[in-house]
């Protein structure tokens, strides 16, 4: 589980469905970040349709990336606990993750990301 954020990013969701402006620098960074975030939520559904056993359901769940890519904590938001267990393992088979973009770290150097999963 992860500790309490010092300044959690929640981007899944805003970084997947926001609008570019486009001839930008910044839309070069949400670009870049939206890519990102796509990518690692479609790593975890690959790594949970390749292992799924059982149930399937939906979750939402909290995960930390730190500079690197490493992973630094799953903690379930939703969700029962079996399917929280079942989204952890998909995290953990994902990781480790390419290294996100500049702009989504914390001065700490880590982004955390909250998204929901459906599990099949």
């Amino acid at each position: 589980m992860l500790p309490s954020p010092v300044r959690p990013l929640v981007f899944a969701l805003l970084m997947l469905t926001a609008p570019l402006a486009s001839g930008h620098a910044a839309s070069r960074i949400d670009a870049k970040a939206r890519a990102w975030v796509a990518d690692v939520v479609s790593r975890i559904g690959m790594a949970d349709r390749i292992e799924a056993r059982g149930r399937g359901g939906a979750v939402t769940i909290r995960v930390r990336i730190d500079a690197s890519g490493a992973l630094g904590g799953i903690a379930l938001e939703e969700g029962t606990v079996a399917l929280g267990e079942r989204a952890a393992r998909a995290v953990q088979a994902a990781a480790p993750f390419p290294p996100p973009p500049a702009g989504l770290l914390t001065l700490e150097g880590f982004t955390e990301l909250s998204f929901p999963l459906t599990l099949r």
